[in-house]
């Protein structure tokens, strides 16, 4: 369903009345691009991450998992915003006038965050394209070795996606992948530049380059033997069975989760800024009853609380509005510069707040779930661990010729929380795949020193 000529001219005119709200109240978003999509198109988008990204059976899974949901009224995504320079954001065809408004309100803050917070600041601002030529190079890939051989390899590749080291980040501009080690262009440069087709000698030149740079990458490792927490960049320099471009889609996975790193870093700090500021920007307005009741309806349903997780909404909001009152506007916006998840509830999560937003420990006690502890510093300092390494295991690779026969030896560094044993005994044989030879992990379970090791398709376990 698409807008009539005057629900656009509203929704065009209440666009440019946020923003210079926006504008007047401090913010500094980027330039904006706002898209009317049907479901379909936004639920695409939601479940790829990104318009341009790769096609991958799991995007096709979630998709259809979240258009389940929103048919059966379970949720419902009203906008999706990326960041890039100018900066995208996706707006449902079937919103009404007062929900487009709270929404634009809403990515703004998105925006401005994007845009002045550090951790955002080596994200490249292009990754549409950069996404798009990564899923060109994807599909030649398919057509040379196959598709099935393709896609195999993405489930190896998407399986340990996570196990990144976001300080290995290189600075924007700095080179267009985000390999080590090069200074000025990078050598996918001419792909980036997507109005004509590079030659096949062009793109065989890009291949070696990054070759080139992975082995001095690997010779500088092993001059320097030290535990490596970025996996993927490890194998995609070590594997003595990956083939080119194998190594390239590696990279390609690898670029994509350094430029989501970030969000997962400040989720609660985002999604508070965002919420903070549709709420002050929409009370400038004057509402007529039923578009007021309208809107409070909305941004109850977006910090109302839940029973089982936290709402990053709700706890996002709650601090910054206190350091909003209790530290000033100033103030304000230099924890926007500086802060993530973790030392935003380190620094600023007080008693006064656990306590009216109701917040406890709870877990399962026999066959059913109890709230343990409601002591705030319990409560914070969960929270805090909880967003160690984005919420991901933290895995070292210790040794990449263990006892000298070539194995794989990696390290879980417990820090309290036990892997999810299944998942190692499904995930483990993915990192064969792409080592090749037999894969060892140390970990902790029952607070005994465990070490499960993988040859092929089986898993065992001994106790160390």
């Amino acid at each position: 369903m698409s807008l009539s000529a005057l629900e656009r001219s509203r929704l065009e005119t209440a666009i440019e009345r946020i923003t210079e709200t926006a504008l007047n109240l401090g913010l500094q978003p980027f330039p904006m691009r706002y898209e009317i999509t049907p479901v379909d198109v936004l639920y695409t988008i939601g479940a790829y991450g990104m318009p341009t990204r790769f096609s991958h059976w799991s995007f096709g899974k979630a998709f259809y998992r979240m258009k389940m949901q929103y048919d059966l009224g379970l949720s419902k995504i009203y906008e999706l915003v990326i960041n890039t320079n100018p900066c995208y954001a996706f707006l449902l065809d079937t919103n009404t006038l007062v929900q487009n408004e709270l929404i634009v309100a809403h990515v703004l803050g998105h925006s401005d965050f994007f845009r002045n917070n550090a951790y955002f600041q080596r994200t490249p601002r292009d990754m549409v394209d950069r996404m798009a030529a990564a899923a060109d190079r994807i599909r030649q890939y398919e057509r040379e070795f196959g598709t099935e051989a393709v896609e195999s390899f993405l489930d190896a590749a998407l399986a340990i996606q996570e196990h990144i080291d976001p300080s290995h980040f290189s600075n924007p501009g700095q080179e267009k992948d985000l390999s080590e080690g090069t200074k000025g262009p990078g050598p996918y440069d001419d792909l980036w530049a997507l109005d004509r087709e590079p030659m096949v000698d062009e793109k065989e030149e890009a291949l070696r380059t990054v070759m080139r740079q992975i082995k001095e990458r690997a010779d500088a490792r092993k001059r320097g033997k030290r535990p490596e927490k970025d996996l993927l960049m490890f194998l995609m320099d070590n594997s003595p069975v990956l083939e080119d471009w194998q190594r390239d889609v590696l990279t390609i996975v690898r670029q994509e989760m350094l430029y989501f790193w970030p969000q997962l870093e400040t989720k609660i700090i985002n999604e508070g800024w965002a919420t903070f500021w549709h709420l002050r920007i929409m009370r400038e307005f004057d509402l007529d009853p039923a578009e007021s009741f309208e809107f409070a309806k909305l941004h109850a349903g977006v910090v109302a609380p839940s029973p089982v997780q936290v709402n990053p909404y709700a706890v996002g909001l709650a601090i910054l509005e206190d350091i909003d009152n209790r530290l000033g506007r100033e103030a304000l916006f230099e924890v926007r510069e500086i802060e993530s998840d973790q030392s935003l509830l380190r620094n600023y999560l007080t008693k006064e707040i656990v306590d009216r937003l109701d917040l406890y420990l709870y877990q399962r006690v026999g066959s059913e779930y109890r709230v343990v502890d409601k002591d705030w510093e319990a409560v914070r300092d969960r929270l805090i661990t909880a967003r160690n390494n984005g919420g991901f295991p933290y895995i070292v690779v210790m040794d990449g010729d263990h006892e000298n026969r070539g194995e794989l030896y990696l390290r879980h560094e417990f820090e309290g929380a036990e892997l999810d044993l299944k998942y190692v005994e499904k995930t483990l044989p993915y990192v064969h795949a792409l080592w090749g030879r037999p894969v060892h992990l140390e970990t902790v379970v029952d607070g005994l020193r465990v070490q499960f090791t993988c040859q092929e398709d089986r898993v065992t376990r001994r106790f160390l």
